[in-house]
């Protein structure tokens, strides 16, 4: 039988030899061409706990990464399952790309996160304890502790958490409590000693204590114990001369999916402000306890609530993993990872003005958090806010972290009478709280705030300082993969593009007009924007390849980036695959593709990274008939190869058009290609295979190529003096 050619995601027939009937194949259906995004999802969550599990990592980066994987799962719950609860209660039934309902997702997704939980519970008792312990950190319970401990935490107990304590009883005369997002709770079963009627009281643990308590003073003896259970064990306090009956720690989570039309608002601002009040309050979709609860309480708590058993989970470990925060910032150097200070590169040493100079001389492209980020692009910020030679800045903001240098520099320079605009992203999930206090400080100090285009996020990255020089204004702009974040650039990896090129800055003042005016400009020269050309120049391209490979010339695809979800992408990647076009794809979490399938994707690998880093960066390659693959066309941006990303969000993505950067880019895709160490193989099934080598890994690889050429950059240096 002839191999079906794959077009619009449909299974075609060849024609067979006139001596055989013609036999009409049944079309592909979903189901054999993708995979179902939130499996996806868990399945990189999955890998996320397993280097938890990897004693190759140090042990406080394993306790670390055990609080990163909770911390994952408790979003997915508040965006992913809240969203598909919300359609299950709406009476919508929207198929996955695999073909599955709402209802069948949440049930696959519960199958899926039990033995995950299980998982991590038994990572934390089994493995992580016990080594912690044959390091002497020692997390206790209260019957472990001695008399003298137990009346040291005592002491602190009633000096420092009694008085932050509020307990809350429900009875006729007062309401069941609001309990808050993943708040962690008490819930006390009670009784009068006159009286036979059970009651309900809550206890709150407060957040503003430190989780686990150092119970010696002695800061060389780590001995800890959980707050949570010194309050248990002191609740007959709270509870003076009542009868406790039954203990049950318990959190809620709560759907932060939005129902909001938020296009139809006169105010965005006042929007998104009121989402926020509402999210407070919105359906709880997920109750975890701990182990043996009280049959009781737990269904008080989900009448009250309004759950069924299958938004229970009983957790046999620990409620929150990110409570041992304290104990992965114990200062003891041999059990985390070797210290790492980003390297500041040669052309960004000078001091001042001279940054200009260098990125007009030579586009720059930096590799974060290898290259330092403070030293590149929070400097070309900074030095334009404060040379009186520039005229204006334009920002984008999704995520800028608190105390932003970019904010302060922003300020600054509009408090110097510089044009500054700043279009702060009021939707970006999770943020939306610190971005509306950033754009009313901007806005106090005279830079112009704007929110985007109606309808659509704004996730590029990207930002534009115009300078009067001699000859002229001449415009710079960055263009990156990550956020204008500080904190997040010491650990996330992130490519970035500083460029005077005027065939890319013109495209970049055209693209700041779109954002801020009405510009609706469709024919940019070089950059590729969302939702105006990307997806149309992605496709093509893919489909050049195919041509290129069906005419025997060199074709080849590399993509990396966060997540994958674009069917007719999908469709056209299947299609160049069977062309014979060479395809690597690096997804870090989910890809709703379905690699290796013979006579559709054989030729296609998918490939997630895991790591010391967040591998956040997106880098684009087409090798467009090249004879040396260095020739071929590199972009860097900010979009995924996601539906959101490619149709309903504001991105940008930049081509790489100087050889010595697409030289370093092609140096950074044959490293991700011959990873051994990091690498997890994606399976037709959507299954993760790992390759498990012992060898370094890629983030040690490229720490010290970046140390190496920091050092080759400082001797040439010190000898030419």
């Amino acid at each position: 039988m002839n191999t079906p050619k794959v077009t619009s995601g449909k299974r075609t027939s060849k024609k067979r030899s006139t001596r055989k009937p013609k036999v009409v194949e049944h079309p592909l259906s979903s189901e054999n061409l993708f995979t179902n995004r939130e499996i996806g999802w868990l399945n990189f969550n999955r890998r996320v706990l397993a280097e938890a599990e990897d004693a190759r990592n140090p042990l406080l980066e394993r306790l670390k990464f055990l609080g990163i994987c909770g911390s994952n799962l408790d979003e997915f719950f508040m965006k992913r399952v809240g969203g598909l609860k919300r359609h299950v209660v709406y009476g919508i039934s929207p198929k996955s790309a695999d073909g599955k309902t709402p209802v069948q997702q949440l049930q696959e997704i519960r199958q899926i996160v039990i033995p995950m939980i299980q998982d991590q519970a038994k990572c934390f008792h089994k493995v992580l304890k016990p080594a912690l312990e044959k390091e002497n950190i020692f997390l206790l319970s209260w019957k472990d502790l001695s008399a003298k401990e137990k009346e040291d935490v005592k002491n602190y107990y009633n000096k420092n958490v009694f008085p932050v304590l509020t307990p809350l009883s429900v009875d006729p005369g007062h309401p069941f409590p609001f309990i808050s997002n993943l708040s962690v709770s008490l819930g006390v079963t009670l009784k009068h000693p006159q009286g036979e009627e059970k009651l309900f009281a809550r206890v709150k643990i407060p957040r503003v204590l430190p989780q686990w308590i150092r119970v010696t003073t002695d800061l060389t003896v780590n001995r800890f114990v959980s707050l949570t259970e010194v309050i248990q064990e002191n609740l007959e306090d709270l509870f003076p001369s009542m009868q406790v009956l039954g203990v049950m720690p318990f959190r809620l989570t709560r759907n932060a999916d939005s129902d909001q039309d938020q296009e139809d608002a006169e105010d965005l601002l006042e929007a998104i402000e009121e989402e926020l009040r509402q999210r407070r309050f919105a359906e709880v979709v997920r109750l975890e306890h701990g182990p043996n609860p009280d049959p009781w309480m737990l269904k008080f708590l989900m009448e009250e609530l309004e759950l069924t058993e299958d938004d229970i989970y009983e957790l046999p470990g620990e409620l929150d993993y990110t409570d041992l925060g304290v104990i992965c910032d114990l200062a003891i150097p041999n059990l985390k990872y070797e210290p790492f200070m980003p390297v500041v590169t040669p052309s960004f040493m000078e001091e001042g003005v001279g940054i200009f100079n260098v990125i007009k001389m030579h586009d720059q492209l930096l590799h974060h958090p290898y290259e330092s980020f403070s030293a590149s692009v929070e400097k070309f910020i900074r030095v334009a806010s404060e040379d009186p030679k520039v005229l204006a800045i334009k920002m984008t903001l999704y995520r800028t972290g608190d105390n932003s240098p970019f904010i302060r520099a922003l300020i600054r320079a509009a408090e110097q009478g510089k044009q500054v605009v700043c279009l702060v992203e009021l939707k970006a999930r999770f943020d939306e709280e610190r971005n509306i206090y950033w754009a009313t400080e901007l806005e106090n100090a005279g830079v112009h705030v704007v929110y985007g285009v109606v309808g659509l996020k704004t996730h590029a990255k990207t930002a534009l300082v115009v300078r009067q020089e001699l000859e002229g204004l001449k415009c710079y702009a960055h263009i990156g993969t990550g956020n204008y974040n500080v904190t997040t650039s010491r650990f996330y990896t992130d490519l970035g593009v500083l460029t005077a090129r005027e065939e890319i800055t013109s495209d970049v003042v055209e693209f700041f007009h779109f954002l801020t005016g009405r510009s609706l400009k469709n024919n940019y020269q070089n950059l590729l924007i969302a939702p105006v050309n990307m997806f149309t120049r992605f496709k093509a391209m893919i489909e050049r390849e195919a041509e290129h490979a069906a005419h025997g010339r060199p074709a080849q695809i590399i993509a990396k980036f966060n997540n994958f979800e674009e069917n007719d992408i999908a469709v056209a990647l299947y299609g160049a695959s069977q062309k014979g076009v060479s395809i690597d794809m690096f997804v870090r979490g989910f890809c709703c593709l379905r690699p290796g399938v013979k006579g559709m994707s054989e030729n296609l690998r998918v490939t997630s990274l895991i790591g010391r880093f967040l591998e956040h960066s997106r880098i684009f390659y087409f090798r467009n008939g090249a004879a040396d693959p260095v020739d071929g066309e590199f972009f860097i941006g900010s979009a995924d190869w996601m539906y959101r990303n490619l149709h309903a969000r504001v991105e940008a993505i930049v081509p790489i058009l100087d050889r010595s950067l697409k030289e370093k880019c092609w140096e950074l895709l044959q490293l991700c290609i011959k990873e051994q160490r990091q690498a997890w193989q994606m399976n037709s099934d959507g299954s993760y295979t790992r390759k498990n080598s012992n060898e370094a890994g890629l983030h040690q690889i490229l720490m010290q190529i970046a140390k190496t050429k920091a050092k080759i950059a400082e001797d040439a240096s010190a000898h030419t003096e």
